[in-house]
């Protein structure tokens, strides 16, 4: 270690010029040899206000000899203690090289704090400030200091405080923009950067029982409507391409398309969060003609099954919102819905149950199954009478072939409502008494 010119060039543990002895006594260590170091009483009271107000007394308390100093220590900070002498005889640059660890820094800097040694505190708080933490380790630099003035601790706690409401929509903004590539390239090498913004807004907007740290404003409502506009639109060129390229690389241009819906599905969790699926819904609707089309031409009939299943899977999202009521549509545009992925959705199923055991051949989640039968029971449900027929009379023609979804639930609600609704009928009548059309 390098010794200083500040501190008259001194050499720690030299016995030849020492002129004090200082030991540090381990509480509870009963029977110990204790070690003595040879000092220097202009080093220890420039560096130490403890050993300044000590040694300015006119006879040094314990040890039986004026010019030896006792310090009582914690057992386990011994090591810290030790080398918090060994620090107060070098440079300011010679303690920070010194330092190994994190863990080490804060046990001196304790040490340090609690003989006054302001110079090697200052020291180790500069290191710990720079340093990388664990979790454990800012725990505990978190305990230690709330109890340092309110100065000293500035630098530290200045990681740790909580970031001002602005500054956290700024990075809310300025991830979303990433994740739904709005100001990046859609290359595949962003993907895990994509992939960790996209998974760090979804913990600034909840995880578990902790708040969100993210506060909803027409600023960030603003900015996830651009970044769901961003991925449909994305997704749309897609398939636009799609012809084109599938001729030359089937498997990207496939992927490409996967990786559009995987985005979307994503924003589909965060809209749900902030109560703007209708936004999906209504953008999902608008494509959803041209989806359909593309992805069932005949030139891809026996391929894009990954495309195909994440699609049932996304569109399961606006099915979800509008079956149970969280997005309300006029009964055209839930009709709409209904009869353009109904088909699509039982031949998809259909195909992917008979390759079952074929491992090339993706399969739908049986949860994601009975989640996406129960919306369009629901939904099909809430459509006027005359739309629940035509979904109905097609399902029955059709049943044989087709055994999922199973709207036997709706068939027998559709029963028993229309005989209601003839009874209804047949029994309504004026204020006369005579009998009314309903």
């Amino acid at each position: 270690m390098e010794t200083v010119d500040a501190v008259d060039g001194y050499k720690f543990a030299d016995e030849s010029t020492s002129d004090v002895r200082v030991c540090f006594r381990r509480t509870g260590a009963r029977g110990e040899q204790p070690e003595w170091f040879p000092c220097h009483s202009s080093v220890l009271s420039n560096r130490s206000k403890y050993f300044a107000d000590l040694l300015g007394q006119s006879d040094a308390r314990s040890g039986g000899s004026n010019n030896c100093i006792e310090v009582q220590c914690p057992r386990a900070e011994y090591d810290h203690y030790v080398k918090l002498l060994k620090f107060m005889y070098l440079s300011r640059d010679s303690i920070e090289d010194a330092i190994t660890s994190v863990k080490s820094a804060l046990g001196v800097l304790r040490a340090a704090t609690s003989l006054k040694s302001e110079f090697v505190a200052e020291t180790c708080i500069g290191y710990l400030e720079s340093a990388s933490w664990d979790e454990k380790e800012e725990e505990e630099i978190l305990q230690f200091a709330q109890t340092l003035a309110p100065e000293a601790a500035a630098p530290l706690l200045a990681r740790l405080q909580a970031p001002s409401a602005n500054a956290v929509k700024t990075v809310f903004i300025s991830a979303v923009r990433f994740a739904t590539s709005m100001e990046t390239s859609a290359a595949a090498f962003f993907d895990d950067l994509k992939t960790a913004a996209q998974e760090q807004i979804d913990f600034m907007l909840h995880d578990g029982d902790d708040p969100a740290i993210v506060m909803m404003d027409e600023d960030v409502r603003s900015v996830l409507r651009e970044g769901l506009t961003k991925l449909l639109s994305t997704l749309r060129t897609g398939l636009d391409l799609l012809a084109s390229e599938f001729d030359k690389l089937p498997e990207q241009a496939e992927q490409r398309i996967v990786r559009s819906l995987v985005d979307i599905d994503w924003i589909t969790t965060v809209l749900t969060k902030i109560e703007l699926m209708n936004e999906f819904v209504s953008g999902w609707l608008e494509i959803s003609d041209h989806v359909v089309s593309v992805v069932q031409d005949e030139k891809y009939s026996s391929g894009l099954w990954a495309v195909k299943t994440k699609l049932i899977e996304v569109t399961g999202k606006a099915l979800d919102a509008v079956g149970y009521g969280s997005v309300i549509l006029p009964s055209t545009s839930r009709a709409h819905l209904v009869k353009t992925w109904l088909p699509y959705i039982r031949t998809t199923k259909r195909f992917l149950d008979a390759k079952a055991k074929d491992e090339a051949f993706p399969q739908m989640d049986a949860g994601l199954c009975q989640n996406i039968e129960s919306a369009i029971v629901s939904l099909i449900l809430a459509l006027p009478s005359g739309d629940q027929s035509d979904i109905l009379s097609e399902w029955m023609q059709k049943a044989d072939q087709f055994r999922y979804p199973d709207l036997t639930e709706a068939f027998e609600m559709w029963c028993y409502r229309s005989k209601t609704a003839i009874r209804r009928l047949n029994g309504a009548t004026d204020k006369g008494c005579n009998p009314i059309s309903l």
